[in-house]
């Protein structure tokens, strides 16, 4: 089944036959990364069409990844700079810019294409950080909320510059069984990515619309500069309890009691492990990648224990295949630490094939995970066209904790 076929297919029932436009759905595959399956369709259900809009460029499961930036594509300069503690309270739905494309050029981008390497021990500063997690509050209440900023990179059509298109996403799970999961997105419309992109958009005319080039020539997309008016819906948990996908459909009991033993939790995760990735089971993948890539996702937003995620950050340190990146800044502009693992990805034809570097970024004075993000070691895959070093794909969080309050 091809990708757009797949996100048709997803669609949930009581939303009917009405027309999505092709960026949401090609959004909704990456978005559906953490949401638990059907077992019948064997693969994730999304809660509700709306939460689509993750702004993650999602073509084929092969080219998405749970992954912070440091390459060559600067920071969102319109971003709000929202607080990285873990939050009890609902956030305002509107943190970040409302306003159209800004007349200002951004910052100039960086000179380098990635973060400098450095020859820090990824065990030290994984076993530090868990350490850091370990002393998290960890007060429950009625929903566990999530708000993130996710972006993707795309390249025009008439001038080649590159663009990110903006989405925020909000989540709100319910601790309790048998109730509706809520969401709120919202598109936080399309900008060049760099001055130099942007001095080229400029020169094509300052379009309010921008065709840009689908991956492996899968035609072109519209991206508007303007913001859209929020979208909230709801719509009951899978099977009445599932709530997330770690490996395998999950419920709250399930995450709540998870091992804070690192070598339990690898055992548990591992039980889920099939020698493939996390979407198709025709693309072979490490154990390493794997446990990686749903790793990412328990540290970064799922309403794990501390000592959950402290383990987490344990079994981290014994992979041998992972890397430590410092002094690295996310899209929001925060600095952090990343913790890196590099993943073969292809299109689905096999005929092009490329290196991504998986990146979770943290605050290692807390403990916390600031953002993922992809990063191109080599084009190849659905990132052909994306010189290494650049930041294809990013998903920062802005909020990640309990509340009593729903949208």
């Amino acid at each position: 089944m091809n990708p757009i076929d797949e996100l048709r297919a997803a669609r949930p029932a009581h939303l009917g036959d009405a027309p999505v436009d092709e960026r949401t759905r090609a959004a909704e595959l990456s978005y559906a990364m953490s949401r638990p399956r059907q077992a019948r369709q064997k693969r994730r259900a999304r809660p509700v069409w709306g939460i689509s809009l993750a702004g993650a460029a999602a073509v084929t499961a092969a080219a998405v990844v749970v992954t912070g930036t440091g390459g060559g594509t600067p920071p969102d300069p319109d971003a709000a700079r929202a607080t990285t503690a873990l939050s009890t309270t609902t956030p305002p739905t509107t943190a970040l810019s409302t306003t159209a494309l800004s007349t200002t050029a951004p910052p100039a981008p960086t000179p380098s294409t990635a973060a400098p390497k450095v020859t820090l021990s990824a065990r030290e500063v994984l076993l530090a950080a868990a350490e850091k997690a370990d002393r998290q509050p960890d007060d429950t209440a009625a929903y566990w909320h999530t708000a993130s900023v996710s972006r993707s990179l795309y390249k025009a059509v008439d001038g080649g510059y590159l663009v990110w298109d903006r989405s925020r996403i909000e989540g709100w799970t319910p601790k309790a069984t048998g109730g509706d999961q809520w969401s709120r997105n919202r598109s936080l419309g399309a900008r060049p990515a760099t001055e130099a992109d942007e001095t080229a958009w400029r020169q094509a005319g300052s379009p309010a619309e921008i065709k840009v080039e689908m991956p492996a020539k899968m035609g072109e997309l519209t991206l508007s500069t303007s913001p859209r008016a929020a979208k909230t819906g709801h719509a009951p948990l899978v099977d009445g309890d599932k709530v997330f996908w770690l490996g395998r459909n999950v419920t709250m009991k399930d995450l709540r009691g998870l091992p804070s033993d690192p070598g339990e939790l690898k055992a548990w995760l591992l039980r889920s492990y099939g020698g493939h990735g996390t979407e198709s089971s025709s693309d072979p993948m490490s154990a390493d990648v794997w446990l990686f890539t749903v790793s990412a996702g328990l540290i970064t937003d799922m309403p794990v224990t501390p000592e959950v995620r402290g383990a987490a950050f344990r079994m981290l340190a014994g992979l041998d295949t992972v890397e430590v990146i410092e002094n690295v800044t996310d899209a929001e502009g925060r600095q952090g630490t990343a913790v890196a693992i590099e993943q073969t990805v292809r299109t689905k034809d096999k005929k092009s094939t490329g290196v991504l570097e998986n990146r979770l970024i943290f605050d290692q004075a807390t403990g916390r995970a600031l953002a993922n993000e992809s990063v191109v070691v080599k084009p190849g895959g659905y990132q052909a066209a994306f010189e290494p070093g650049t930041v294809w794909n990013s998903t920062a969080v802005l909020e990640a904790g309990w509340t009593d309050s729903k949208p």
